[in-house]
């Protein structure tokens, strides 16, 4: 039986997500009329109302600054260790290299499954059995499921590679590191930093919320505030995080407009 063209078969899946779309929406119990009802609407913004002003005395200033850095430092060690162990990771993962790595490409890509369909805060709940409170179960955490979403990409940019460099480079004798790193690394280097970018951008949120379960950093002083109903206290926290986000954002985004020139 012949395929259908490309375009019924673009058809046919616009066709498909859009019936996945409204059955997800007649399945659950969105109750919009109790959402937007002046009542509710009432009690959001008298809510949100207790959050200003923020706190802004000089201690507390002090006190989020120090959880600031700390939530930054935990996205930084975790992003470095899961673009380290993620890029040896993709070598095996990607059957590039040497032919040893064709055997080792099913156990690679299963590892990377695992590490990264759980998340940072399973994950962080795991490790801080074993390494007690504070920022470092939560650079951990990052870490491992980093590792499993940055491997899975840098495999799949080595196996789009130009195969040609590498070939003309291993018939000449050279060792299968040499190859990869004169021949395969300057073709995917840039996408390979990009993506490193895009997901220390992520991390930097994943790591703010990982204070709730007690890793440190921003998330446990909101974690902290919030159950006390310090409501002024826990916006300053918000306004520190939008920030921080904001600034990183910033700066990736010029790295990697740069990368592209």
């Amino acid at each position: 039986m012949a395929a259908p063209p490309p375009r019924r078969q673009a058809w046919l899946f616009a066709a498909g997500l859009a019936a996945l779309v409204g059955a997800s929406f007649a399945t659950l119990d969105l109750k919009w009329a109790d959402f937007l009802s002046p009542g509710a609407l009432a009690s959001l913004l008298k809510f949100a109302a207790s959050f200003f002003p923020p706190q802004l005395a000089p201690g507390f200033l002090a006190k989020t600054g120090a959880a600031t850095l700390e939530t930054l430092a935990m996205s930084i060690v975790g992003t470095a260790l899961a673009t380290l162990f993620g890029l040896l990771l993709a070598l095996p993962a990607s059957g590039r290299g040497h032919a040893g790595a064709l055997a080792l490409r099913g156990l690679a890509r299963g590892l990377l499954n695992v590490l990264r369909s759980i998340p940072e805060l399973v994950w962080a709940s795991l490790l801080l059995i074993a390494a007690g409170l504070g920022p470092f179960p939560g650079a951990l955490a990052l870490a491992l499921h980093t590792t499993g979403v940055l491997g899975r990409l840098f495999a799949e940019s080595i196996e789009n590679a130009a195969p040609e460099p590498a070939f003309a480079l291993r018939v000449r004798g050279l060792s299968a590191l040499r190859v990869f790193l004169f021949a395969t690394l300057p073709q995917v280097g840039p996408q390979l930093l990009s993506y490193t970018l895009y997901r220390w951008e992520n991390n930097i949120r994943a790591a703010a919320v990982l204070g709730v379960v007690g890793a440190g950093g921003l998330g446990q002083m909101l974690y902290y505030h919030l159950g006390l109903f310090h409501m002024r206290e826990s916006c300053t926290v918000l306004i520190a995080m939008i920030l921080m986000v904001a600034v990183v954002d910033a700066l990736s985004w010029a790295a990697r407009r740069a990368l592209e020139r």
